[in-house]
């Protein structure tokens, strides 16, 4: 059986985890089945975005497998970091759409999507601590996300938080009723397909690859992209229908 699901629902991507039974959790195989579907949506002109999501109601990821054996050693975890890696170089926004539970390794995988829209009885934490253990590769792109007093909190006490919470933290962007979860993520991606790819794809290297960079470098960096993005096919397309009161076509170039 397959652990991952790949699925194209209009200009979108759906890759769904596959394993309720373990509650989304994450194995060595499954780490690298994500690294290739997401490499295959992003080299896809077909997909405009993409949507994780997982089977079931119960839990959107647990995080590491840990019935699979020592997470001690190098393999899993070094996977785990190329997968968001991966995620910090797409072309394509990707949104998190949480089904349910998030814990553990499964909260930097949330992290490090773009966007997040919840269930509104998903559950967050990071229970590392009470395992003996800590969530050090979730530190990364939680710390980025929701800002180090929030993230150590988390991390600290192990608590669980509800999606109210998450969303005030800055966690997630959208938290709605779970019926209508599948038609809101639908929108919402649909809307980010329907914006220039060739800008979505500039604009998002350029905010992870410039994020942690000192003010001044930052801004010559995103100077210099700019320029880039002006001379695009879509930017004479978007600046010309604005002109002329219509809608742009874009051809993501």
């Amino acid at each position: 059986m397959a652990e991952l699901r790949e699925e194209q629902r209009g200009r979108a991507r759906w890759l769904t985890i596959d394993r309720p039974a373990q509650r989304n959790a994450l194995t060595f195989g499954l780490l690298g089945d994500l690294r290739a579907s997401l490499a295959r949506a992003d080299a896809d002109a077909a997909v405009r975005a993409i949507a994780l999501t997982a089977e079931g109601e119960k839990a959107f990821c647990a995080g590491a497998d840990l019935s699979g054996g020592s997470i001690a050693g190098q393999d899993a975890p070094r996977a785990y970091a190329a997968l968001l890696v991966d995620l910090s170089k797409l072309g394509k926004p990707v949104v998190a759409v949480v089904n349910g539970s998030v814990l553990g390794g499964g909260m930097g995988l949330l992290a490090a999507c773009d966007l997040a829209i919840a269930a509104q009885d998903a559950r967050f934490g990071t229970p590392e601590v009470d395992l003996g253990l800590f969530p050090y590769m979730a530190l990364a792109p939680l710390t980025r996300l929701i800002g180090r007093r929030a993230a150590l909190d988390l991390m600290f006490t192990a608590r669980k938080i509800d999606a109210a919470e998450a969303r005030s933290i800055g966690l997630v962007n959208r938290v709605v009723p779970r019926a209508e979860l599948a038609a809101q993520a639908d929108a919402l991606l649909e809307t980010l397909a329907a914006k220039s790819p060739t800008a979505l794809r500039l604009g998002r290297r350029a905010f992870y690859a410039t994020q942690d960079l000192p003010y001044e470098q930052q801004l010559e960096a995103l100077c210099a992209q700019l320029s880039l993005n002006a001379r695009t096919e879509d930017a004479a397309e978007g600046v010309a229908a604005f002109l002329e009161k219509r809608k742009p076509d874009f051809k993501g170039r």
